[in-house]
C-alpha cells in the first residue's frame, strides 16, 4: 500500500466516523466548542508615575479551581502556562491583551530548558521564572539562551535565597513582595538591584505599602491598590500559530 493509499483510507474512515455521528449532536458539540471560554487573567504593572508599564498574565479556569495552584504538579503548571500562551500569543489580536506593553508569564522548568516551546515574541514576552524551579546548570543555560534570543527574564518573590541569587546576573526584573520588607528591606533591595535589574514591588495593597516601596527605591508597582486582576475571554479571537 502506498502512502497515498493509506492517506485515502484514513480520510475515508474519518468521513465515515463523522457521518455516523447524528447531525444534531455534531451541531451541539460545535456550538459548545465555539462558546467554551478561553480565559486569562491580567493585572497591570505600573510605573512610578502611575502609568501602565506591563501586564502580568496568569491562568484562569472556567470552573474557578485556580486557587488550588499551590498544590499543582509540574505537569499541571506546564499545562497552565500552555493555556496562557495559547490564549494570548496563540490568538489573533494580541494587542487587545498587550496594548503595546510587555507581558509577564510565569514559566516552569520545561519552558526554560527548551523541552516545551515558548512563543517567538521577545518584543512582548517577559519570562518569569517559576519560584518552584530549582536553578541548576541546565536552567541557567536555557535562560542564557533565551536572553541571547532577546527575551527578558523576571525573578518573582525574591527573598535572597541561594536559588534566587543564582538568577540575579541574568535578571532584567526582580519582583519583591513588599509585605516582607519591614525587617530586612534595604539589604534585600540592595542585593536585588546589584546587577542592574529593575525592581517590581508586588502585593501593593495599601497607600502605606506603596509609600514604603517608593521610599526603598522601587520604580515599578503591582497590586490590588493599583489594579485588581481582570479576566479576559479570548474565545472569540482567531487562532494563530505560536
Amino acid at each position: 500500500m502506498t502512502p497515498d493509499d493509506a492517506d485515502g483510507r484514513l480520510a475515508h474512515l474519518a468521513a465515515a466516523v463523522e457521518d455516523a455521528i447524528p447531525l444534531a449532536l455534531r451541531q451541539e458539540w460545535s456550538q459548545r466548542i465555539s462558546h467554551e471560554p478561553v480565559l486569562v487573567a491580567r493585572q497591570g504593572i505600573f510605573s512610578e508615575h502611575g502609568r501602565p508599564f506591563a501586564y502580568q498574565l496568569s491562568f484562569r479556569s472556567p470552573d474557578q479551581h485556580t486557587a488550588t495552584a499551590v498544590s499543582w504538579s509540574s505537569h499541571q503548571h506546564e499545562r497552565a502556562t500552555a493555556h496562557v500562551f495559547g490564549a494570548t500569543f496563540g490568538r489573533a489580536d494580541l494587542e487587545h491583551v498587550a496594548n503595546g506593553r510587555l507581558l509577564f508569564v510565569r514559566c516552569p522548568r520545561a519552558y526554560l530548558v527548551g523541552d516545551l516551546p515558548i512563543p517567538r515574541r521577545p518584543d512582548r514576552l517577559v519570562i518569569e521564572v517559576n519560584d518552584a524551579v530549582t536553578i541548576d546548570s541546565a536552567v541557567l543555560s536555557g535562560i542564557r539562551r533565551l536572553r541571547e534570543e532577546g527575551f527578558r527574564v523576571a525573578v518573582p518573590a525574591f527573598v535572597s535565597n541561594p536559588n534566587q541569587r543564582r538568577l540575579l546576573p541574568h535578571a532584567d526584573f526582580v519582583k519583591i513582595d513588599v509585605r516582607d520588607l519591614d525587617v530586612e528591606g534595604p539589604p534585600v533591595v540592595h542585593l536585588a538591584r546589584s546587577y542592574g535589574a529593575l525592581l517590581v514591588a508586588e502585593y501593593v495593597e495599601s497607600p502605606d505599602t506603596l509609600r514604603h516601596a517608593r521610599d526603598l527605591g522601587f520604580t515599578l508597582f503591582q497590586g490590588n491598590l493599583l489594579e485588581r486582576a481582570g479576566v479576559l475571554d479570548r474565545a472569540g479571537a482567531r487562532r494563530v500559530s505560536l
